[in-house]
């Protein structure tokens, strides 16, 4: 199993509309970017340029590699991939377990595996195949679904885990994720939590969402409600994770709602406050 990193607290999503509020929180030591918005060449964003001036650890989160693809990943991707991981010196990379294109289609949006063997032996290949060119380990993150597939083989909590065990990977836990599929099947999330090696996570994403026609949707663009604060304590109870990072896309609220999202995150989990 690979080596989990140390630990670097509360962090967030470096986002250009946002930039600014990141470089200013003093006591930031962890953050995120989405590989495919920083080119492998050329000159960095000023703001991330920044942030690693000052020695915070950036990670690049992929979006467009489609682990779960039944195709092999694309190799120019990837290589794009381990360009943003080499420029930012990471000490790890992550990105989904899902798959976002069939057939040369490009879906535009993190569709759910169906939990089967077949399924689980795809991610396993692809995350091999990105692991031939970046030498830091991978965590995978479990995706929000809106529905699941039928004739599924393996239990969420089983499914992750044979993808972990296989690929050698650490898990990447959205909380927010964790919630929003608990609440759309009538579940409870702790069990989950309970279930999931939770040894092997290398950091966790917290995010907001709303509900939407009976069904709960991780929005990112929506506050961190109570109960995914709540999950965040339990969590930490438990195994408290190397770093949480608060996810924002799009809809940014003014710099004092952000900072208190930051702060109910490192009250829930006893980290320190970055802001």
């Amino acid at each position: 199993m690979a080596d989990t990193p140390p630990p670097y607290g509360v962090g967030i999503g470096w986002r250009p509309e946002i930039a600014g509020f990141v470089e200013g929180l003093p006591g930031l030591r962890f953050a995120e970017v989405v590989a495919e918005s920083v080119h492998a060449h050329g000159e960095l964003p000023p703001g991330l340029q920044v942030l690693l001036d000052r020695g915070v650890t950036v990670v690049p989160h992929g979006v467009r590699l489609s682990l779960g693809g039944a195709e092999p990943v694309d190799p120019e991707r990837v290589t794009h991939f381990a360009a943003v991981a080499e420029r930012l010196d990471a000490p790890l990379v992550s990105e989904h377990i899902a798959f976002v294109r069939a057939g040369g289609v490009e879906a535009g949006h993190l569709l759910p595996l169906p939990r089967t063997r077949e399924a689980v032996d795809a991610v396993v290949a692809n995350v091999r195949r990105v692991r031939e060119q970046i030498p830091v380990p991978i965590a995978l993150e479990p995706i929000a679904a809106l529905f699941d597939w039928p004739d599924e083989e393996l239990t969420e909590a089983q499914f992750i885990g044979e993808i972990l065990d296989r690929s050698g990977a650490l898990l990447l836990l959205d909380i927010a994720n964790v919630y929003a599929n608990a609440r759309n099947r009538g579940t409870d999330p702790l069990e989950l939590l309970d279930q999931l090696p939770l040894d092997r996570v290398a950091y966790v994403h917290v995010a907001g969402g709303a509900e939407h026609q009976g069904l709960y949707h991780d929005t990112h663009t929506d506050a961190v409600p109570q109960p995914v604060l709540d999950l965040v304590g339990e969590l930490s109870a438990r195994q408290r994770p190397p770093a949480l990072m608060l996810e924002r896309d799009g809809d940014y609220p003014p710099a004092a709602a952000l900072t208190a999202e930051l702060d109910a995150i490192a009250r829930a989990s006893g980290y320190p406050s970055v802001t």
